[in-house]
């Protein structure tokens, strides 16, 4: 394996798992631990345990500031300058996340970037659609091309940057994502405490109809976890739901262990379909309710009322009958929880993940470079 240069999105949980990777949070490394533990030699943008210099930090602001003038999509330059010395000694350089991976691929466009690049899109098409007028789409679309390989969590989100970047496109390849199927495993010594538990934050959760839900059933007890500015941004929550905020992963494992049912709302997206939880969920074998989105929809085996049930997303009329009827039906719940066990353990393990990724790299750093502008 070549030497891989990691770029992440600098966030303090990410700079705790770096710090410990053999805690829960090793998934936010995505796989980094994993190839260091097979011999290969990593290195990332979050070496530093500081903030980004001065000079990077005014470099961050003055080319967001072009690039938005021109009509373009930014990103953080400020983690990703400082470390473009230690990425160009690297043979393969992989952007874990768009925040990143912008910057990296623009940078790989003018020729300051020189290691084959592998870039991993999450909510990509979302961006490429704010890009205004011809001149930046198709600067964009020439940096993009210059990637080695873009993967995908999601399908319809491959599907769609294969379309939109057309002829001299670089491979778009869907890679599922993946669970530590040994640190999330069922809890036979606990037993459920809270009817219904929802874990999540990011901005295609729609916790808004899950609280609406809430408020038709208040026989019914309920648990959100999320951030503290994703809390503050909930309206008339009803008394028969506990907001936590800013837990840490084993507290949120302790929470879906302790649900009947984990619900998962997400509006209709690309990119998005609580992929996280959901596995980390259907490890613990637990009923899981979940928003047919496009990201989930192919796959990732769900089979509605077979591992998990799945709803239309937007109707929380729908969502509200399918978790009252999770919540009555104590076999069929207990075989949905089985079988999202057996799902996961065969298709969506963190080895599988990991393994992926190996073999992508591997190829990015041998293989000649596959994109070319049209």
């Amino acid at each position: 394996m070549p030497t891989v240069f990691f770029a992440f999105r600098d966030a303090p949980e990410r700079r705790a798992a770096l710090r410990a990777p053999q805690s829960l949070d090793r998934y936010r490394l995505f796989g980094l631990d994993e190839l260091a533990r097979r011999g290969v030699r990593v290195r990332h943008n979050l070496e530093q345990d500081r903030r980004p210099p001065l000079w990077a930090r005014m470099a961050d602001r003055t080319i967001n500031t072009l690039l938005d003038r021109f009509g373009g999509y930014g990103g953080d330059f400020a983690s990703v300058l400082p470390a473009l010395r230690v990425a160009n000694a690297a043979e393969v350089v992989f952007s874990t996340v768009d925040t990143v991976g912008i910057p990296l691929m623009l940078l790989k466009r003018a020729g300051l970037l020189r290691p084959p690049l592998v870039y991993v899109a999450v909510g990509l098409p979302e961006r490429l659609a704010q890009l205004r007028g011809n001149p930046a789409r198709r600067l964009y679309a020439a940096a993009l091309r210059r990637t080695q390989a873009i993967v995908s969590y999601s399908h319809r989100e491959a599907d769609s940057l294969q379309s939109w970047l057309g002829r001299g496109a670089p491979r778009v390849l869907f890679v599922p994502f993946g669970v530590d199927v040994n640190a999330f495993r069922p809890d036979r010594e606990r037993e459920p405490g809270v009817d219904v538990v929802s874990v999540g934050a990011d901005p295609r959760r729609d916790l808004d109809l899950l609280t609406v839900v809430a408020s038709h059933r208040p026989e019914l007890s309920f648990g959100i976890v999320t951030t503290a500015d994703r809390a503050r941004s909930l309206r008339g929550v009803p008394a028969n739901v506990v907001i936590e905020t800013d837990l840490s992963l084993n507290e949120v494992r302790a929470r879906l262990a302790a649900a009947r049912v984990v619900a998962l709302p997400v509006r209709d997206n690309t990119y998005s379909g609580a992929t996280t939880v959901l596995l980390q969920a259907m490890a613990m074998g637990k009923p899981v309710v979940v928003s047919r989105t496009d990201a989930i929809a192919r796959g990732y085996g769900l089979e509605d009322g077979v591992n998990c049930r799945l709803v239309e997303p937007g109707d929380p009329e729908a969502f509200e009958r399918v978790v009252v009827e999770t919540l009555a039906g104590a076999e069929a719940a207990v075989s949905l929880g089985l079988r999202a066990r057996e799902t996961v353990e065969r298709y969506f393990s963190w080895e599988r993940y990991t393994d992926a990724l190996c073999e992508i790299l591997s190829a990015a750093s041998t293989e000649p470079l596959l994109g070319r502008e049209p």
